[in-house]
This record gives structure tokens, sequence and C-alpha cells, in this order.
């Protein structure tokens, strides 16, 4: 009887002493060409260290105009209720009095905005009520130069002329918005 013969045949590999050269360079490459995108974030300019001795400052309470932001993202201003949107205009009010209404702040230069915020805010309510706090001076700026709002922003202070510009409206309502810590109101 013959035998039958099983053929066997070799099975052919596939040369893979390239493929680690070939996957690291397809990762340099991609680290090479990928961009990475720089979020900006909030500029906000830090106050220089305190020194140890603290110069207690006595603030005419009716120049404080106190906003605070509780963690169901309603506001509180100067005891009341109000909405973002009414923010901006009460704050014109309050920053723009030159002492004609008793409870409002005597002269822009003496005008304090206090801004508060709970640590269980959102912080897209946070970043609405500092844009609207922040807009009440542009547009205050803006008036006192007698430009309108657009034109105020586009003000490029790098440029002599617009600098003066600037200078003058700033010297006129100085920005004296102060952000106090985060808390947990109670």
């Amino acid at each position: 009887m013959a035998r039958k013969r099983k053929s066997r045949r070799d099975t052919e590999e596939i040369n893979s002493s390239s493929m680690a050269d070939i996957a690291f360079l397809l990762l340099i490459f991609f680290l090479v060409t990928t961009t990475i995108v720089n979020e900006k974030g909030v500029r906000f300019v830090l106050p220089k260290k305190m020194e140890q001795d603290k110069e207690e400052v006595d603030i005419n309470q009716r120049n404080m105009f106190k906003v605070l932001l509780n963690s169901n993202n309603m506001l509180l201003v100067e005891g009341e209720p109000l909405t973002v949107e009414q923010l901006k205009g009460k704050t014109r009010q309050f920053l723009d009095n030159r002492g004609r209404v008793e409870t409002l702040s005597e002269a822009p230069s003496k005008a304090i905005v206090s801004f508060k915020a709970d640590r269980g805010s959102t912080f897209k309510n946070y970043l609405q009520v500092l844009d609207e706090l922040k807009a009440s001076y542009h547009e205050l700026r803006a008036e006192y130069l007698q430009l309108s709002i657009d034109e105020y922003l586009a003000l490029d202070p790098t440029d002599a002329e617009d600098n003066a510009l600037l200078a003058q409206a700033k010297s006129e309502y100085p920005s004296t918005l102060s952000e106090a810590e985060p808390t947990d109101f109670k």
C-alpha cells in the first residue's frame, strides 16, 4: 500500500523586522505635523503681593456697589435680586451718579464695584456677570469720548493718539472692579 504523503506546505512569514521602524517614523511624522491648540483663557492682571503692614482704608458705603452671584446663579445687587441683563444699566447708573442720588456713588473716581461669587455658581454665569460689569465701564468711557462702543473698543493702545484718548477716558472712569475670592454662601 502506498502511503499517502501529506504535503506539508511551509507558510511564509511576513518579514516584520522593519515594522518597528515604520511605526516609529509614523509616530514622529504625526507629532511633527500635528498642531496643538493653545487656548488663551481669561486674561487677568493679578495684583502685586501686599506687604505685611495692611493699611486700613475707610470706604464710604455709599461708594460700594456690591454684586453677589449665588450657587443658583442668581444675582443679588445691593441687596436686591437682579437679572444679568439689568446689571449693566444698574452699574452705569451707580458709576455715573456724580452725587445726584444719595444712595449711589459720589463720583466715578470714588466708586468701587465689588463682585463676589459662590463656589457653586457656574463659570459661564461668572464670566457673564464679569463681562457686564466691564461693559458698563466701556460704555461710559465711550460716551465720555463721544464714540460708539465699537469705535471705543477698536482704539489701539499702541497708537499714541488712541492711547491718549484711552488714558483720558480711564482717568474720568477708573476701573475699580474688586473681585473677592469665591466662597460658599451660607
